[in-house]
């Protein structure tokens, strides 16, 4: 057992900045800072001006929060889309004045450039469903966030509802695409509490790989992190986002699984702080490093550059 213990952590992260700035932390506290100086407010965007730069439809309309850029390309394709009156066809592109429809309504795109991006931490909870509708009542996390003038929040990634932690959530589609997109490989930390215990052959077989229903599948790492009794705690890193991924590792070697939360998603590691049903919204400095950790141009990418943009601060609430 251990060879699978938790290694001691070369990084020592005192606040959440540090924590994004590591490119793979491990399972360590994260604390929200709460009193950063404010940068100056931001100046509204001013339309393009003629001979100006346009831009592709998706990727205003994916800025805006109106869908990820993979889901806009698919509407294009469907012919979803109108542009001045004529059907839309991937590599088109928008400048000012051009009148943008979606399924006939008109799209008010241009005051996409005026909205800064936001990042919201929430620590979803066990019976929380991650859609906007649930047909069978159950409680959805979009209930629970700040309302947008404009655009609308997306959920980078998914958790079914008997899984709980962290979930990123933005209005930003661009950025949500880049760390949702499977070319990314981005990493996915969970904390798994199951019954009985594992031999180290099992441990083994998981990192290797086992064949999965849709294809084989496997730990990138598994780590031992304590317990009690008849249930243990080991804390799994995985780089894709399939379905019940950890939960069918597991019970493809009968192991049952008990409790089930993620404690990280790429850089954004679960402060310790944030209590369930908790939100914290990322600051300047955190979004910079974010942006730079999805290798993403802040100037092309948001029409303002982030330096410029005045942050909204919540308050952490408590469940």
């Amino acid at each position: 057992m251990n060879n699978n213990k938790k290694p001691n952590n070369r990084y020592s992260p005192k606040n959440l900045n540090e924590q994004i700035a590591a490119k793979k932390p491990q399972r360590h506290a994260g604390k929200p800072t709460s009193s950063q100086p404010k940068p100056a407010p931001a100046p509204k965007q001013k339309p393009l001006a003629d001979g100006d730069a346009s831009e592709r439809i998706q990727k205003v309309l994916a800025r805006g929060g109106v869908g990820s850029r993979r889901e806009i390309e698919r509407w294009i394709e469907e012919g979803k889309l109108k542009l001045n009156g004529n059907t839309v066809k991937l590599g088109d592109r928008l400048k000012p004045g051009d009148f943008l429809q979606l399924n006939d309504r008109r799209i008010d795109w241009e005051k996409y450039a005026e909205q800064p991006t936001r990042v919201l931490l929430y620590h979803k909870p066990v019976g929380e469903v991650v859609t906007r509708r649930d047909p069978q009542g159950r409680p959805v996390i979009f209930s629970k966030l700040p309302e947008l003038a404009t655009a609308r929040w997306i959920a980078v990634g998914r958790l079914d509802i008997n899984t709980s932690g962290l979930l990123l959530i933005t209005n930003n589609g661009e950025l949500a695409n880049r760390l949702m997109h499977p070319s990314t490989q981005m990493e996915r930390e969970y904390a798994v509490r199951i019954l009985g215990e594992v031999p180290e052959a099992m441990l083994e077989t998981l990192k290797q790989g086992v064949e999965l229903e849709d294809g084989k599948a496997q730990f990138d790492h598994i780590f031992y992190t304590g317990g009690e009794g008849a249930n243990k705690w080991y804390n799994v890193i995985v780089s894709e986002g399939r379905n019940r991924l950890v939960r069918r590792l597991w019970e493809s070697q009968q192991v049952v699984v008990s409790r089930l939360m993620r404690v990280r998603y790429g850089p954004v590691v679960l402060p310790d702080r944030l209590r369930t049903g908790g939100i914290y919204e990322l600051n300047q400095k955190e979004l910079d490093t974010l942006f730079e950790f999805a290798e993403l141009d802040k100037k092309q990418a948001f029409g303002l550059m982030a330096s410029q943009i005045e942050p909204k601060r919540l308050r952490i609430r408590k469940s």
